[in-house]
């Protein structure tokens, strides 16, 4: 709180309305953000009734939304019980070398999780790496990796940081004087984090498990390669051979996302009701004593079999000619990584400019509509990627061909889904700016356009550019949206990966795949400045 009565917190402020300009331009991206969806829904009920309850009633696709069920549910449980000991581990024990553990165990992040099924099948499956390596010692048949089993172990490797950055953001947060207070009344360290501490960071695991099962439903390149037959994979298939099948599958994906969002506001209702804590307050971090060796061998493990084994492939593939597909023709151009990095940074520019006035919108007054967009252009994040470029198929192909398989509209998708992640940091730093210095602006006679320019604009810029790398480095990783939309000729980092492992040169993906790892490393420099890193 300011101390001004009229402020709600920082930079807010009550009874306040907002300018018509500023609500007609949030109004118009939010609109934008919302279009692709309504597309899709209407292009599904082209599809004559009887077909279309034929269609959704059958046994395949019965099989497969048990499949993305299934699958959602593995990965989400298998990533919490990953995630919350490494977060308790990192933060709340006398783990050695906490800081060094913190910053790798999150990394993972930063593969791409297609790239981490790519290096497991090639490395793992029947004719991978591992069996050439056991065939001299007499081992004929290695266990295959392809499956439901394989695909959720890979997912779980790579969207476990979710969990583990939340959980343990929550745990640095909370009050930890009714831990001691347990441990006062002769609860043992176990006994007193079940009672105690895990109800107060079920919040964070809440959010950090949300997160995992949206991307567990909308990730399209781990089942394909793992041969999983889940929405996105079936969805991308049969739009080769029926788009108004695929639009069917598509609203049916939704309804799933739907139906998980709101079990976690469900959830994450009850949470808030049950729990809240103030005050924030260093406590003793629990000794290990003998469990210190199991405790670092765990962080070793899921470093080495979330990193090491992906990097290590790439590099060996790196000096292999044989695989290299030389004098095939089918070789990488740097001009690759230029046009990804000419896309995602006109995307991240796009991105800004767009949320701007929503971002300032929610984050300078309290106002309802201003909620109400904010909330609506989080629809396309909640949305897999291959569902929005399904519909800007439609759009393009129906409607404006002259868009089709362009960089606008590929652009224009990038947008959709990322959006929220700037305007996230957007409304962040809006909230930070005193309103006072704005008001001291304008009563010197300025215009609330330059008190905007010369006061609101360069505080919020760190956040604006934190939102824009965000964007950026997203979209650099994304594939089903670039697979669908890329233009003629226009090749990028991850349709020449994802083209070159379809064709078998697996020695051509080690330079892009490194060069994507390693920009995509940037990301997490971004997320990792913005948290608070315990010793």
């Amino acid at each position: 709180m300011t101390g001004d009565d009229s402020t709600g917190f920082a930079g807010r402020v009550l009874g306040d309305r907002p300018p018509f300009v500023l609500l007609a331009a949030s109004a118009v991206v939010a609109l934008a953000v919302l279009s692709p969806i309504g597309w899709l829904v209407v292009s599904a009920l082209d599809v004559p009734t009887p077909r279309a309850l034929a269609l959704l009633t059958s046994a395949s696709t019965t099989s497969v939304l048990l499949n993305s069920v299934a699958l959602v549910a593995a990965v989400t449980a298998g990533s919490v019980a990953l995630g919350v000991p490494l977060a308790v581990l990192t933060a709340r024990t006398d783990l050695p070398g906490r800081r060094f553990w913190t910053v790798v165990l999150a990394l993972p992040l930063v593969v791409p999780s297609y790239l981490g099924a790519f290096a497991y099948t090639a490395a793992f499956g029947p004719n991978g790496q591992l069996a050439d390596a056991l065939a001299p010692l007499g081992v004929d048949t290695v266990p295959s990796v392809y499956g439901f089993a394989g695909a959720a172990f890979v997912l779980t490797l790579y969207v476990y940081p979710y969990v583990f950055l939340s959980t343990r953001a929550t745990l640095l947060s909370i009050d930890t004087s009714l831990v001691e207070a347990a441990r006062t009344l002769g609860d043992a360290p176990l006994a007193a984090f079940r009672r105690v501490t895990l109800p107060q960071i079920a919040p964070g695991i809440t959010a950090g498990a949300l997160l995992v099962a949206l991307y567990a439903l909308s990730d399209f390149g781990t089942p394909a390669i793992m041969h999983v037959d889940v929405f996105t994979r079936v969805i991308y298939v049969e739009y080769s051979y029926s788009r108004d099948t695929a639009a069917l599958l598509s609203v049916q994906l939704l309804f799933v996302t739907a139906i998980i969002l709101s079990l976690e506001s469900r959830v994450s209702a009850g949470q808030r009701s049950g729990y809240a804590s103030s005050r924030v307050r260093a406590t003793r971090r629990v000794r290990l004593g003998w469990w210190t060796a199991p405790a670092l061998l765990l962080c070793a493990g899921v470093v080495a079999l979330s990193l090491a084994v992906p990097v290590g492939v790439f590099i060996h593939w790196l000096f292999q000619s044989s695989l290299a597909g030389v004098n095939t023709g089918y070789g990488f151009s740097w001009a690759y990584a230029a046009n990804s990095v000419y896309a995602a940074a006109l995307t991240a520019g796009v991105a800004v400019l767009a949320a701007l006035p929503v971002g300032y919108l929610s984050g300078r007054y309290d106002s309802r509509l201003g909620r109400l967009v904010e909330r609506a252009t989080y629809a396309g994040y909640a949305v897999p990627g291959i569902v929005i470029a399904l519909a800007l198929v439609y759009v393009g192909v129906v409607y404006v061909r002259g868009l089709y398989q362009t960089l606008p509209l590929l652009v224009f998708a990038y947008v959709v889904r990322f959006l929220p992640q700037a305007v996230g940091t957007t409304r962040s730093s809006v909230v930070q700016v005193d309103q006072r210095l704005v008001e001291a602006a304008r009563t010197l006679g300025d215009a609330p356009l330059a008190a905007f320019r010369r006061v609101t604009l360069p505080l919020v810029l760190p956040g604006v550019s934190a939102g824009a790398a965000l964007v950026f480095l997203t979209t650099m990783k994304e594939l089903p949206a670039t697979l669908l939309l890329q233009p003629g000729n226009f090749e990028t980092l991850v349709t020449y990966i994802w083209s070159a492992r379809e064709s078998g040169f697996y020695g051509r993906v080690a330079v892009p795949a490194l060069v994507l790892i390693g920009v995509s490393a940037l990301s997490m420099l971004v997320i990792l400045a913005r948290e608070r890193l315990s010793d």
